[in-house]
């Protein structure tokens, strides 16, 4: 021990105090020595402050000068406390002490023996007032029984708002275990609707040093997820004083009953979430799958723990429900959060009967969502096979909802939402819900189902017009290629023939009629008939085009592109026409490729425009490309730069015909085009007897 003040020296380098960050850092404590002879050796500044001498006073004067005299003369109380120091080696007392003012107090004495440098043994007494102590004593008392006993929600958090200290009361409103919070941040626990103002509330007492009073906090917690509650919250910054830790302390109180009013306004804007979700979310795409499954996704599971979409395939027209008739559905979109075997129950089968006289027939009849539990006359009124009756008793599922998928009058199918036991059971403004979220996926299941009817028509009908068995000629060799759009996109007016004449010529025909649907393909097949009936008894292109502009504008066709180009083998020679359609593309023996579009006329349907008929020699050997501009038009790439790649792709087209139409096509669309495209590669060869020939 170094003697803050001793007979003949100076100060020490420091003083012994009390533990910082604790309350008894605001308790003065006084550090005093005692040697063998019962002697003051040591004598701190608290003691000092404690008895009221300085170090000159009582530094190597007896210990007894700071108690009051026994009576009897017996020994005093400073020899007792120096002996049961050095006998006990530890001794915890309260007596009585006297100030330099002559007046006596109630003192606490810690004493326990420490061996100096020079092997001398040294009584270290630590004193404070009795009236202190017990100040401190009480605190902790009532904080501990403060975070034992209060009823009140108490937490302590560090600076990244995290929980270091709560109270069981806190706890139990979260529905959590003490050790389940510590270390977790709060705004994890208490999730709110309020678009993170309760976080950032947090954030600015940690930050600030802003005290929050009662202020209502609507929430729900990770352990009681199916509970809105409503808790009136008071925060306060931690100070961090000595080295304890900065943060923020807060007191909870749930006033769920008092504030039943924000709990409903809570509920209501989840659900009003929900359905914001559901309106953004249901209805991405003209795919009835995507669609269910996005309903199932929107409610699974912020609304429900299961859901499934089962859809109805009528044979018929009108699309009539019978109630005394079988309703059989196909399953096509489900999902769940509960553990096995619930999976298996949504997911383990496509078709479902029900049976005349189920809750699925009643609910159809009403046309409006029902809730029902699910109990022996549930099952035995709807569920047909025992099997799957089993799987639905062990599902954990307690209660489901039932809601039709109707649009337009047309019964598309229907929606189920279950719950298990720990959530409460539907009530009638979760039927609301499931009515407005099953409108909603209604209507966009029976968008998508008219969408694909409409396309598939229209694709029966392009299938229909386009070519089955192209014109052959032994001097034109031909390999072509159609590739329809995706799934997303209409059936485009895409078209094009090779139609073989007399005099062995050969007409290369490449045509698209702008928009998409019925009516494009409609319009597609009528000129194509048309050029093939035209192409018979006309022998100029530019004739041919003007036919068919007539064509379009008397069938109202309002935009189409055709390039036209007949090929006659006996001189070598093409003549073409273009109207407002992509150019021709020839690839030369030697590997050279030529652009034409030096002819480019005005689309069809425009009307009152002539168009000009070129011609051009074509060497033995020559590849002739025609395309339609979906294989040359790409979202975020440069008309020209598609152009030079389909130039490239050709310069470098050797071997068949069959593998270099491939290769093109693989090359600049190697996904599913968003428009139709087509290409028409056709090699052209002289007659007998005539020369190979340059191309001009």
């Amino acid at each position: 021990m170094v003697p803050a003040d001793r007979p003949g020296g100076g100060r020490s380098s420091g003083s012994l105090r009390s533990e910082p960050g604790t309350l008894l850092e605001h308790v003065p404590v006084a550090v005093l020595g005692i040697d063998e002879m019962d002697r003051i050796c040591y004598w701190g500044p608290g003691a000092q402050r404690l008895f009221g001498h300085d170090s000159a006073a009582v530094l190597t004067r007896p210990a007894a000068l700071l108690f009051p005299r026994e009576p009897g003369g017996g020994p005093g109380a400073a020899v007792r406390l120096a002996e049961r120091g050095r006998t006990l080696g530890y001794w915890r007392v309260r007596m009585p002490a006297v100030h330099a003012d002559g007046s006596v107090f109630d003192c606490g004495f810690r004493v326990f023996p420490l061996t100096g440098e020079d092997g001398r043994s040294v009584i270290v007494g630590l004193a404070s007032r009795g009236d202190e102590l017990d100040r401190v004593k009480t605190n902790l008392t009532f904080l501990d029984a403060l975070f034992e006993t209060c009823p009140i929600g108490l937490v302590m958090l560090d600076e990244n708002l995290r929980y270091i200290h709560l109270n069981q009361a806190l706890a139990d409103m979260d529905g959590l275990p003490i050790e389940d919070h510590i270390g977790r941040r709060m705004d994890e626990l208490m999730v709110t609707s309020d678009q993170g103002a309760y976080g950032r509330m947090l954030r600015a007492v940690a930050d600030e040093g802003r005290p929050v009073v009662g202020a209502l906090v609507g929430l729900r917690t990770p352990g009681r997820p199916d509970r809105d509650q409503v808790r009136s919250v008071s925060l306060f910054p931690l100070s961090g004083v000595g080295d304890t830790r900065r943060g923020v302390g807060g007191l909870l109180v749930d006033v769920t009953d008092r504030e039943q009013a924000i709990v409903e306004a809570t509920a209501g804007r989840r659900r009003l979430a929900l359905l914001d979700r559901a309106a953004a979310g249901i209805g991405t795409t003209l795919d009835v799958k995507v669609t269910a499954r996005e309903l199932v996704e929107a409610a699974v599971p912020d609304f429900a723990d299961a859901s499934v979409v089962e859809v109805v395939d009528w044979m018929d027209e009108p699309e009539v429900f019978d109630p005394r008739l079988p309703l059989v559905t196909r399953r096509i979109a489900a999902g769940t959060t509960l553990p096995p075997p619930a999976p298996e129950l949504v997911g383990g089968l496509e078709s479902v009967v029900y049976p005349p006289g189920s809750t699925i027939h009643a609910m159809m009849q009403t046309g409006r969502p029902v809730a029902v539990p699910v109990n022996d006359e549930f099952m035995s009124r709807t569920v047909i096979r025992q099997a799957r009756a089993q799987l639905l008793a062990d599902s954990g599922l307690t209660c489901l909802l039932i809601a039709p998928l109707i649009a337009r009058g047309t019964v598309q199918g229907l929606t189920m939402f279950g719950r298990s036991a720990a959530r409460p059971a539907f009530d009638e403004q979760d039927i609301s819900l499931a009515g407005e979220l099953a409108s909603r996926a209604a209507l966009c299941l029976d968008n998508a189902r008219l969408y694909s009817r409409v396309r598939r028509i229209a694709l029966t009908l392009q299938r229909a017009l386009l070519p089955t068995a192209l014109g052959s000629s032994p001097h034109v060799d031909i390999a072509h290629r159609y590739l329809p759009a995706s799934q997303v996109t209409e059936v485009g007016g895409d078209w094009y023939d090779v139609i073989t004449l007399p005099g062995d010529r050969v007409a290369l025909v490449v045509g698209d009629v702008m928009g998409h649907g019925v009516r494009a393909a409609a319009a597609m097949g009528r000129l194509r008939i048309t050029a093939k009936a035209v192409a018979r008894h006309t022998r100029e292109p530019g004739d041919v085009l003007a036919a068919l502009d007539t064509c379009a504008q008397e069938a109202g066709i309002e935009l189409a592109t055709c390039l036209y180009l007949l090929y006659d083998p006996a001189t070598g020679r093409a003549r073409m026409a273009n109207a407002g359609h992509p150019p021709l593309l020839v690839r030369n023996p030697d590997g050279t490729v030529v652009t034409f579009d030096d002819v480019l006329g005005i689309p069809l349907g425009v009307g009152g425009f002539p168009f000009r008929t070129a011609e051009i020699e074509l060497a033995e050997g020559a590849t002739l490309a025609l395309y339609t501009d979906g294989l040359i038009e790409a979202r975020g790439h440069d008309i020209e730069e598609r152009m030079e790649a389909l130039r490239g792709h050709l310069r470098g087209a050797t071997g068949s015909l069959e593998a270099a139409a491939d290769r093109i096509l693989a090359g600049l669309l190697p996904d599913v085009p968003m428009d139709d495209a087509v290409i028409v590669l056709a090699q052209v060869h002289r007659a007998p007897g005539l020369g190979q020939g340059l191309v001009v």
